[in-house]
């Protein structure tokens, strides 16, 4: 395992981080003793930075997390959560105001349920779970949280940019009001190279890399018949929902064809094209067993990424949110 600087921080972070949403039961049935050894072994393996969130099944990651935590005996694992807003944004909103989203109140309430949940003194990264465009002139809520820093119980402040607006988040970059910031950034999703990833590295706020792998579908093993293999109601079965899902697999099989004179499995070229930007500090991978844990790790390091490929697969570029 290789290790990154995260932002102004000073901590050193592992290049792959662990992704916790599916650790809730939003995406199919979980065993939590089966999740918890799961963290453990990615402890074991280096992995040391966690993201979960409130939104994570109610609490439940956070908790989970929380007890990997307390079984772990080695060294120090950095652990980030988020703090949903008590209103969301409509998604369609090219800029929705975020004064009085983060009120004061909400985010001591949930800074304290989180540290219960998570079973820690302090947080180590506390993530705003949305974002505006104005967000840099309404900052009730970096009042708040810059007094939970002072008073010890969270210890670096984050934001998390709402699904598919990366653009969003440059003029916070730029000001470098915040340790770090949370992006979609993967072969399809590859508009943060163009301001985003260069203002961060300029300010040294950390990018935390989420859904490099799209899904699932960048991992390249999903054929015709994968969407009827989706549990019903679970955030995959939804978000690749009516035609969705052809018109991914069918871009997915284009990706294929060009990735394959330089890698031996489309998932690897996924996990080493957002390697490759040193604006990013970590990715984090959704894991739900220790062989995903092993199979994601091995990418951490390794060869540069391909130029010629990193120029062909700028006409892969495809933005849309299969959130909404």
């Amino acid at each position: 395992m290789r290790y990154r600087a995260f932002g102004r921080t000073g901590w050193q972070v592992s290049e792959i981080g662990f992704g916790a949403w599916q650790l809730g039961g939003q995406w199919g049935k979980v065993d939590d003793q089966a999740s918890v050894r799961t963290l453990l072994h990615a402890f074991e393996q280096g992995i040391n930075f966690v993201d979960t969130a409130e939104l994570y099944g109610a609490g439940h990651s956070e908790k989970v997390v929380g007890e990997a935590l307390r079984q772990w005996r080695g060294g120090k694992v950095y652990v980030a959560t988020k703090c949903q807003p008590t209103v969301w944004p409509d998604p369609y909103c090219p800029a929705p105001e975020l004064r009085g989203r983060f009120p004061d109140w909400h985010l001591r309430a949930n800074v304290d349920a989180s540290l219960q949940r998570l079973g820690v003194d302090r947080i180590d990264l506390y993530q705003l779970h949305s974002w505006g465009l104005f967000g840099h002139r309404e900052l009730d809520w970096l009042e708040t949280l810059n007094d939970l820093r002072i008073a010890g119980k969270i210890d670096q402040i984050g934001v998390s940019l709402r699904d598919n607006q990366p653009a969003e988040g440059v003029t916070l970059a730029r000001l470098g009001l915040v340790a770090s910031e949370q992006v979609i950034f993967n072969m399809f999703e590859q508009t943060p190279r163009e301001a985003l990833l260069p203002a961060a590295k300029a300010s040294g706020t950390a990018i935390i890399a989420r859904v490099p792998l799209d899904s699932g579908s960048l991992v390249g093993n999903w054929t015709a018949e994968s969407y009827a293999a989706f549990e019903p109601g679970s955030q995959q079965h939804q978000m690749f929902r009516d035609t969705r899902f052809a018109e991914t697999l069918r871009r997915v099989e284009a990706l294929k064809a060009d990735v394959a004179p330089y890698y031996p499995s489309l998932a690897e070229a996924a996990m080493r094209y957002v390697l490759a930007h040193d604006a990013v500090s970590v990715l984090i991978p959704g894991m739900k067993s220790p062989e995903e844990v092993d199979l994601n790790i091995r990418y951490s390091g390794g060869a540069a990424f391909p130029e010629e490929l990193l120029r062909r697969l700028s006409s892969h570029c495809w933005v849309r949110n299969y959130y909404r």
